[in-house]
Parts: structure tokens; C-alpha cells; sequence
């Protein structure tokens, strides 16, 4: 009987071909999306719960106060100090590593290549669990010029894991020193905040440990590891208590010194688990991967969602579908078939169909994946979703979905007299209001998802395509450290003699901020550049007053500055032109001699700081930019590189156009632009299939009366418009309901932005009209088809 079952529910699903693939592929899709997604969320809330005694390992942080006692940014960044101190004092904090983000230069042969890598201390591998392949983890770190590398690295290095007691070339200072490698670890985590391919041991000074200045330097990861049953609390009071205690006489030299900087921080333990997923104590300074859970929960909302609905049409189209086997049902019935029997040949036909898209939908999850992760940025396999709480939770849905799919259109068509059935006379009372309810809410999601891709991709046109302020067009970028003004000079020298070089400049490297005084005791906190003469004008800046750097004034590298209009706003001046800024700390007092327009040296997403450029000889730039002629790109890459390996032939050479740089500021954008898409065309697809399941659903129960009116003279037009307007009127109340959200979630995202697009009424204009096209063109393929219907079809039998 169970064989009857199914080989009667296969050729059914043969039969009707496009039913099957729309029923199968809507379904599969819902649940492929949530896969997905549930993978996503399971990688973001799985980082750093795989060491051993995790919940043990505590990062030391801070909360800053200002003078009023009111609680600003907050510092998940330490010095020397803090690690040995509190250990060595509080007995509940069992041991301490110190990690310390870095880069070194590394000679390979004749080449050299620059790798980011950690210092740290020598009981790294007892308090985190990354196994160690080869050498002792416990002693791999505890004598200097000491390497450990990862089997990826050490595989591209020497061709082989069996690295231990082979040596690399590391740059210390102008020369090239032998680290000898003394163990291998396996790869990090992918969803680790620690990744590495090289750890180097941290040394201290015991001079730097003594002094309690260093309680004020920020600029390391410091973790330690509780006894288990700490209670927490009371280890915070500890640490501050401690930390009072110790800095007090150094806080008040410091605090005579600079000013008043505020009230103590505030030391705390932030838990080792919370990083990953925290905005406020993210993982930074050299730890990877921080992540918003905002994005976790936006995307756990959309998979739930999506995942409802594909559920609730694969039940809706069912059942739709199920109503036109009302004579099969009769003849069932009149051959003495039992309800029972019905009710077991519908559930066959659904749980095949649910396999069929569950099955379809492991594919499109695999299909999917590569892209998945490249939007993600991540590294997800489809093994993750084969955890044992996950497998249930599939099962649990596919038997629902199954039973809800089969059993609900048997029990409704089974409680029919056969005779009206096999006479047609069979019809689907009520109003369907859980049918419309869902009508709309499906549609209010879609349109709500659209509205704000629309504005994603408006605000990103938006970053890429605005103004900065200066030219980075065919301008390419060059890192090189404690480049000298000497050596500047004849960088520059040799490049002039090329005709496709425009302009060379120097910048420092990274970014420096510093404070300094101006109208006496005023305060300013500012971008710190350290540039030369030819770097204002190969950018294009433009001066808003005053002069540029020049040769005819010698003494502009020691005595003058330029800055920009936020720093005169800031520092109150009405006339900035000969104006002192006194860096009162170091003795040394400059005169502004030029103003220059703001431009946006950050990206979009930052407002404009103060910002001060200087020429101070002895500050060393990092940063070349040179300008290249239009069209010359590849011939002038081969002569910039000449140039450079020629100069320095033991530094790491790589260039970057600016306009390149300047882009991927917007990465995060882009990518949630991508998901937003995606998202929006998966919500309104599946939405599609639903309303697409009811306007079969009424067609079907409308059968007579759309005979009636074309025996009386309606035309197909009428007939179509007569189907069609109750949908749309779902559709446009579904609007009603979607643009104030997304007007409002819009409003609020774009206020992360200082610089943004203004929201008009055409993106909402637009967007609506979409909606309602493609739920048009939906429900009219049905309409049309039974507008299209031979009346005495439908009326012959009543």
C-alpha cells in the first residue's frame, strides 16, 4: 500500500511538471537561503570557543571618563604593565600573555617580502590551544631571535613542515639578523580572532617594567586566565584598586605636564568569547575578523522569514493545487476509498515533494557556498551544517512542513460528497483571510528589502562617485619605511628622466595624531602629516589662503605649518594666516603660513578632522606617490619598479593606485549591497510563488462565475481585471504598510554616514512601482489563462 502511495504520488508530480518544479523550487530556495544564513551565524558565534578553558580567558580593557566623570570611547589596548602587574598582585589571575601586533621584513633569496606577524609572550601555547606540529610549545618562545611559523608558511618557505631548526632572515634595523625557527603550529582557526603565520617572542626591558609610566601607554592585547570560580566583579575592584595605587605619582607629573586629560580609566575583564561579535571592545590592534552582530541578526531575521514563507506557500500551493483533483478524490471515494487512505496519499505526495527541495536545496547551498563565502568574506564549509541540534532542527521542519503540506488539503477535500465533486460542484468556502494576511506580509518584506537596496545603492553611488577634494586619478602609491629626505630627492631624480611621470610626493606612513596649543592653553587634537613641498600640489589640494611650502623659504621645515579649514574652525581663528601652534611638550612652536580646503583624506564614512602638515626633517616619511600620465599605466609600473628595486633593494616592493585604496574603504557597503540584492530578489520570488498559489486558489473557485460573465459579454480584459484587483489591492496595502518602515530604517541607517544622499520620494516611487509590476505580471499568467477558458467548460455540468 505504502509503494502505491508513492508510485501514485511520482506520477502525479511527472504529470504536472511546472507545478512540481515552481512547489519544489520555491521551497528549496527558502531553505537553501537559510542554510546559508544559519551557517553564517553559527561561524559568527562559534569564534574563539575552541581553546581549552575558554570560558577561563579574560582580555584586560579600560573605560575612559572625561574631566565630568561622564564615560567616552572605551580602550581594549594595554601597555607593558598591566599584564605582569595584576597577575603578580591578584591571586585569582593564574597567568597573563601579552600580544603584540607587528611586521618585519623577510629576505627570501635575493627577494625580500614584508609579513605581518605577533610578538608575544613565552606561555602563549599553554593559554591558547593551537597545536603545535613540531617543537616544544612550552619553550619555542623563551629565547630571543626565536620563530614560530605556521605549516602554511612553512610549506611556502622551505617547501616542507619540518621546518624546526632552519633559519630566516628577518630585517633588524639596516640589517638582515637569523631567527632560527623552534616549532610549527597548525593554521589558525578560520574562526579564530588569533591568526598567525609567524609568532616572534616579546622582549621587555626590565627597565620599562619598572617604570609607571608605562601604566599611560596603549599599544598591545594583554589576556590572562582566571582560576576557575573567580568571581569577576571582585577581580575588576582588584585591578582598579592596584592600577590607583601605582600610577598615582606618575598620573600627577603627566596631568602637570599635558593638562587635564579626564578622570582614570577604568580597567576591567572582557570575556575572550565576546570579542568577535562586540562594537564598542571589537577585536583590533592585530586580532581579526570583528564582526557587528547587527549583520547576525539582520540575516537571521531575513532567513527566518524567507524560510516561513517558502513554507507556508509550499502548504498554499498544495492546497491550490490539490482542488482541481476534486474528481479524483470523488471516484476515490465512490470506489469505497477512506478518508484515512486520502489523508495518507496526500502526505505521500508531500513528503516527496519535500524531499525532492530539501535535497535540491544541500545542492544550491553547495552551489552557492563559494559565492556565499566571497560576500561573507568567510571560509564556510557545508560540514558545519551537519551538527546534531541543526540535523534535528531539519527534520523537525521537513516533517512539519510535510504533514502540514498533505494533511490539511486532505482533511478539506475528503469532508466533500463525492457527488459533488464528481460534478464540479465542489467549492472552497471563506474568505482566505490567513491566505491575504500573508499576501501582504509577504509582500511588505519584499518591498521593504527593495526600498532599501535601493537606497544601499544609491548612498554606495554615492561614496564612489563624490568629490573629495583632491585627485587621486593615475596616482600610485609606494611604502617605503624611514625613507629619508635625501633619499626622497633621488627617488624623484631618477623618475624625472621618464616622460610618463608627472609628480613624485612623500607622506608619512599609517596615520599619526597628536594635540598641540593654540591661542594660549587651547587645546587642539589633530591629524599629524609629515609631507614635502611637491605633496600638496601632485594631489591637487587646493589652498584656501596663504602659500604653499617652498624652496625660497628655507626655514619652512623648521618653522612653518599649513592646515586645513576643520583646524581653524576648531582652534576659533577668524585670521589663521601667521597664527603659532606650540607643541609645548617637545619646545617647538610653529607659524601657519597656508590654509588648505578641506578634502577627504579618510573615507566618506569619516567627518573631516583638523589636520596640520609639517616638514620636520627629522620625521621620516613612509609613503611615495607618484603621478603617472594618462594611458601609461603598464610602461610606468615597469619603470616606478626599476626604480625602486635598483634604491632599495632590500625593501618590499608593492603598489596600490589610490583610486584602488579609495574603493575598498567601501568593501563592507558593497558586499551588504550584494546580500541586500540577493535578498530582496530571493523574498520577492518566493512571495511570487505564494501569490502566484492564490490566484490559482481563487481562478479555481471563481471557475462559474467567470463562465457566467463571458457567456454575458465580458471580455478577457474584464475577466483579468476582475482576478487581478484583489491581489493588487493586497500589493498596494502591503506598500502602505512597507515605505513608512523602510523610510524610517533608512533615515536611521544613513545616519551613520556624515556625508549622505538625501532620501526623495523617488526611490519609494520606483520601488513601488516594481513591487506592483512583478506582482502583476504574477498573477496575470493565471488570470489570462482562465479568462482565456471555454465557458460551457466551466457551465455544461452546473
Amino acid at each position: 500500500m505504502l509503494k502505491n502511495y508513492f508510485k501514485i504520488a511520482w506520477r502525479n508530480l511527472i504529470k504536472n511538471k511546472v507545478y512540481s518544479f515552481i512547489n519544489i523550487s520555491g521551497l528549496s530556495l527558502g531553505l537553501a537561503c537559510a542554510m546559508l544564513i544559519i551557517l553564517y551565524v553559527k561561524d559568527e558565534v562559534s569564534y574563539d570557543r575552541f581553546h581549552e578553558g575558554g570560558e577561563h580567558i579574560y582580555r584586560i580593557v579600560s573605560q575612559n571618563y572625561n574631566e565630568s566623570g561622564v564615560p567616552e570611547n572605551k580602550n581594549s589596548s594595554t601597555g607593558f604593565l598591566q599584564g605582569p602587574r595584576f597577575t603578580e598582585n591578584i591571586p585569582d589571575i593564574k597567568e597573563y600573555v601579552r600580544i603584540q601586533s607587528g611586521r618585519k621584513d623577510v629576505k627570501i633569496g635575493a627577494e625580500v617580502v614584508s609579513r605581518d606577524l605577533f610578538y608575544a609572550d613565552p606561555n602563549f601555547f599553554s593559554m591558547f590551544t593551537f597545536p603545535v606540529i613540531s617543537g616544544n610549545p612550552k619553550t619555542c618562545l623563551s629565547e630571543p631571535f626565536s620563530v614560530v611559523i605556521s605549516e602554511e608558511l612553512a610549506l611556502t618557505q622551505f617547501g616542507t613542515t619540518n621546518a624546526v631548526g632552519k633559519t630566516m632572515m628577518f630585517r633588524d634595523n639596516e640589517d638582515f639578523v637569523p631567527y632560527t625557527v623552534t616549532a610549527v603550529s597548525q593554521k589558525s582557526p578560520q574562526n579564530s580572532s588569533i591568526k598567525f603565520d609567524m609568532l616572534l617572542p616579546l622582549e621587555v626591558p626590565k627597565e620599562d617594567l619598572a617604570n609607571n609610566f608605562n601604566w599611560f601607554n596603549f599599544f598591545l592585547n594583554t589576556f590572562v586566565s582566571l582560576k576557575p570560580g573567580t568571581n569577576v566583579d571582585v577581580v575588576n575592584d582588584k585591578m582598579q584598586d592596584l592600577y590607583l595605587a601605582q600610577s598615582a605619582d606618575a598620573a600627577k607629573i603627566i596631568k602637570e605636564q599635558y593638562g587635564d586629560n579626564g578622570l582614570p580609566p577604568e580597567y576591567f575583564l572582557q570575556p575572550f568569547t565576546d570579542m568577535h561579535l562586540n562594537k564598542e571592545l571589537p577585536a583590533q590592534n592585530g586580532l581579526t575578523d570583528a564582526s557587528n552582530p547587527t549583520f547576525s541578526y539582520i540575516l537571521s531575521g531575513i532567513a527566518l522569514f524567507i524560510l516561513l514563507i517558502a513554507c507556508i506557500n509550499f502548504v498554499n500551493l498544495t492546497v491550490a493545487r490539490s482542488v482541481r483533483r476534486s474528481q479524483e478524490i470523488g471516484i476515490r471515494k465512490v470506489v469505497g476509498g477512506k478518508r484515512k487512505q486520502l489523508v495518507f496519499q496526500f502526505l505521500g505526495e508531500s513528503f516527496l515533494l519535500c524531499f525532492f527541495a530539501f535535497t535540491m536545496a544541500i545542492l544550491l547551498v553547495q552551489l552557492a557556498l563559494p559565492i556565499f563565502n566571497e560576500l561573507a568574506n568567510k571560509q564556510l564549509s557545508l560540514s558545519f551544517l551537519f551538527d546534531v541540534k541543526l540535523v534535528v532542527g531539519y527534520v523537525s521542519l521537513f516533517a512539519i512542513t510535510g504533514i502540514l503540506a498533505g494533511f490539511y488539503p486532505a482533511l478539506v477535500l475528503s469532508r466533500y460528497s463525492p457527488v459533488d465533486t464528481l460534478y464540479s460542484r465542489f467549492v472552497l468556502s471563506g474568505k482566505n483571510y490567513l491566505q491575504k494576511s500573508l499576501v501582504v506580509l509577504q509582500f511588505t518584506l519584499a518591498s521593504l528589502l527593495i526600498i532599501c537596496t535601493f537606497v544601499i545603492y544609491k548612498q554606495f553611488d554615492f561614496l564612489t562617485t563624490q568629490e573629495l577634494g583632491y585627485d587621486d586619478s593615475h596616482m600610485v602609491l609606494l611604502q617605503k619605511n624611514r625613507l629619508t629626505a635625501d633619499e626622497f630627492d633621488a627617488f624623484k631624480g631618477r623618475l624625472a628622466s621618464y616622460g610618463n611621470i608627472v609628480e613624485v610626493a612623500g607622506k608619512n606612513g599609517g596615520g599619526w595624531t597628536t594635540i598641540a596649543k593654540v591661542e594660549g592653553d587651547k587645546q587642539v587634537q589633530f591629524a599629524y602629516e609629515t609631507v614635502n613641498r611637491s605633496y600638496i600640489p601632485a594631489l591637487g589640494i587646493q589652498l584656501k589662503e596663504g602659500r604653499n611650502f617652498s624652496e625660497d623659504h628655507p626655514s619652512d621645515a623648521t618653522q612653518s605649518v599649513l592646515v586645513n579649514e576643520a583646524f581653524v574652525k576648531e582652534a576659533g581663528w577668524s585670521d589663521p594666516i601667521g597664527q603659532k601652534v606650540d607643541f609645548w611638550y617637545n619646545g617647538e612652536k610653529y607659524t601657519v603660513i597656508g590654509v588648505v580646503k578641506d578634502y577627504h583624506y579618510d573615507s566618506l564614512g569619516q567627518t573631516i578632522r583638523p589636520q596640520l602638515f609639517t616638514m620636520k626633517p627629522t620625521n621620516e616619511l613612509g609613503m611615495l606617490y607618484v603621478k603617472i600620465a594618462p594611458g601609461s599605466a603598464t610602461s610606468s609600473i615597469a619603470n616606478i619598479e626599476k626604480v625602486f628595486r635598483d634604491m632599495f633593494p632590500f625593501d618590499p616592493y608593492s603598489y596600490q593606485f589610490l583610486e584602488d585604496q579609495n574603493y575598498q574603504s567601501y568593501e563592507a557597503e558593497a558586499k551588504w549591497k550584494q546580500i541586500m540584492l540577493f535578498s530582496a530578489i530571493l523574498t520577492i520570488f518566493i512571495s511570487c510563488i505564494g501569490l502566484f498559489g492564490l490566484s490559482v486558489l481563487s481562478a479555481e473557485k471563481r471557475t462559474r462565475e467567470i463562465g457566467i460573465r463571458k457567456v454575458l459579454g465580458a471580455s478577457i480584459n474584464n475577466v483579468v481585471a476582475i482576478l487581478s484587483k484583489d491581489f493588487i489591492k493586497l500589493v498596494l496595502v502591503a506598500l502602505l504598510i512597507s515605505i513608512p518602515v523602510a523610510w524610517a530604517i533608512a533615515h536611521k541607517w544613513l545616519e551613520n554616514y556624515p556625508y549622505r544622499i538625501q532620501l526623495g520620494w523617488q526611490v519609494f516611487a520606483f520601488a513601488s512601482l516594481l513591487v506592483i509590476l512583478i506582482a502583476l505580471s504574477t498573477i496575470s499568467f493565471q488570470s489570462i489563462r482562465a479568462a482565456m477558458a471555454n465557458p460551457s467548460d466551466s457551465l455544461k455540468t452546473q
